[in-house]
């Protein structure tokens, strides 16, 4: 009776409870945390105590309606751009997968245009397009011949000049982003799809970008994350209702460019917060069938394990 008392309280690799071995606690750790968290307070003190900083300031113009405003634009101007961004990006990204020579070809030029200038110049010289180019017109290519024309400032004006500059930028990182995460999908799916007689346009849908999803999100999510602050350089357009230059006009106004500053930094702190947050969910959401069979699959080699 005692052996089989013996027995049972022996864990599955033969240790009985008496004999687990105990982690030996160490020091460091312990000491590199506090030593952490001291000076983490410590500047947090400094940083809330210092009157230069002028935090009755910052309370004062956090919510005023110029902020709030420019907050306003600069959400809008993250949505818009990231939507078109993605458009493109997917386009680009199939593109590059192209067996067609000319797409393929044209694809790379605008991926290492894009990337290989900064944006602040982009951005520039779409301010600058209508001087450029005074008339928009179509019609037939190397002739005189037009079916249609418009002045370039009825439709370039600063806020399309703005979206236009930060899309265009943003879909060249985007689509290498994207095309990552369609060739991370098996190929043996795709063949699957093509035996179950399922066309590309139904294939990608249904097989190729669930999956590929999973590998898109986290640095998507990264990406809404720099447009959101990338929205700041706009001035060079010039577009002028976004939240860095509405705070930066308060600042002129009134003499205090660090409490401005301040507000501006909060409300990016905020809105990159809550999109970290959405972020995350995202993450779940397209990992839920992949958890499952890691689950799976780490059941079936503790199987086997177990009966080596």
């Amino acid at each position: 009776m005692n052996s089989l008392i013996g027995n049972s309280a022996k864990s599955k690799s033969g240790v009985t409870n008496s004999e687990r071995i105990l982690p030996v606690k160490k020091p460091g750790p312990i000491i590199a945390g506090v030593i952490v968290a001291v000076i983490a307070c410590s500047l947090l003190y400094s940083i809330i105590t210092n009157p230069r900083f002028e935090w009755q300031v910052v309370g004062i113009y956090l919510i005023s309606d110029n902020v709030l405003s420019g907050i306003g634009w600069t959400l809008l101007l993250t949505l818009i751009a990231m939507v078109i961004s993605i458009v493109f990006a997917v386009g680009l990204a199939m593109m590059r997968k192209s067996v067609n020579p000319v797409l393929r070809g044209v694809s790379w030029f605008f991926i290492w245009f894009f990337r290989g200038t900064p944006v602040y110049t982009q951005l520039v010289f779409w301010g600058m397009f209508a001087v450029l180019v005074p008339r928009i017109s179509i019609g037939i290519p190397f002739t005189s011949v037009e079916f249609w024309s418009i002045d370039s400032n009825v439709i370039m004006t600063s806020l399309t000049a703005a979206v236009v500059g930060l899309s265009l930028n943003e879909s060249a990182y985007l689509s290498e982003i994207v095309r990552a995460g369609l060739e991370a999908v098996d190929s043996g799916q795709v063949e699957a799809a093509k035996a179950l007689g399922m066309g590309r346009a139904l294939t990608m849908r249904r097989v190729i970008l669930p999956q590929a999803m999973r590998i898109i999100v986290p640095p998507l999510g990264n990406e809404t994350i720099g447009m959101l602050k990338t929205t700041s350089l706009v001035l060079a357009v010039p577009f002028t209702l976004e939240l860095q230059f509405a705070t930066n006009a308060i600042a002129n106004r009134i003499y205090k460019p660090i409490p401005l500053l301040l507000v501006a930094s909060i409300w990016y702190l905020i809105i990159t917060s809550i999109l970290m947050v959405l972020q995350y969910m995202l993450e779940k959401h397209f990992a839920k069938g992949f958890e499952a069979r890691d689950i799976v699959k780490h059941a079936q080699l503790n199987t086997d394990s177990d009966q080596r």
